[in-house]
């Protein structure tokens, strides 16, 4: 059986001992949460959606520092002290340092971080880029790896990247020459694999060892900003290869 939970077993930030899949802290100062994801908590705590905080006056301690409205319903203020337990749906959660840093992770994986860090919505679909310093929380389907530029990474298992340009896509040539290849994929017998992102330059390029992705609804409300500029004949266009999509899904 395992050790029962006292605050006295949970001093600073880490861990649960002996559990990957949930993380504790010692709330002293407000934290930039993700809804539902507070587990449990000791002591007094207040949560708070992140738009009414901004609202308020959180507003002064915010400002500049949000600049992701696409995103801004995803999370909360948590205030107060005490111990504050948060854990995501069975994933690992690490913590992470920024030290004047610039880092992008999947929108989805983002799960809490420091208000003194700078949120902004990436240029590439589903990221999110933390600038600045101080500390913050992801989730990731099995442990984190780190790896150095240049490589190319798997989209599905791609959790962030630190301090180096954003990556190109990468399509295997095999695959995108020909007529017969181009058919193949859209019957769905492509491998699965002609996809990369591709990453150059110096950095760290954080992967997790899964290509699970954990949720897309974040993609999923990038796409649909888009389609008020879409024309009638691109409507249709993507209507048409969302069925095709969902008619190979639907055939495994």
């Amino acid at each position: 059986m395992s050790d029962i939970l006292n605050p006295s077993m949970l001093q600073g930030d880490d861990n649960i001992p002996g559990n990957t899949y949930a993380y504790y802290m010692q709330l002293t100062k407000p934290w930039i949460m993700s809804k539902g994801a507070m587990i449990a908590y000791y002591g007094q705590m207040q949560f708070q959606a992140l738009i009414q905080g901004m609202q308020t006056s959180m507003m002064q301690q915010l400002a500049g520092t949000i600049s992701a409205p696409l995103y801004m319903g995803d999370y909360i203020i948590a205030q107060g002290q005490g111990t504050l337990i948060i854990g995501d749906r069975g994933y690992d959660i690490n913590s992470y340092d920024l030290e004047d840093g610039n880092l992008t992770v999947r929108a989805a994986n983002l799960l809490a971080f420091e208000p003194g860090l700078q949120l902004n919505q990436s240029i590439v679909p589903g990221y999110l880029t933390l600038i600045g310093t101080g500390k913050f929380l992801a989730s990731s389907n099995g442990p984190v790896m780190f790896a150095e530029p240049p490589l190319r990474v798997d989209p599905e298992a791609l959790v962030g990247w630190a301090d180096c340009p954003s990556p190109s896509h990468h399509y295997d040539q095999s695959w995108i020459t020909g007529f017969m290849a181009a058919g193949a994929a859209m019957m769905g017998a492509a491998s699965g694999e002609e996809q990369q992102f591709d990453f150059t330059g110096s950095g760290t390029v954080l992967i997790q060892s899964s290509e699970k992705v954990i949720n897309d609804h974040n993609l999923v409300r990038t796409l649909e900003s888009q389609i008020p500029g879409l024309s009638t004949m691109g409507l249709q266009r993507l209507n048409q290869r969302i069925q095709q999509q969902m008619g190979q899904q639907q055939a495994y």
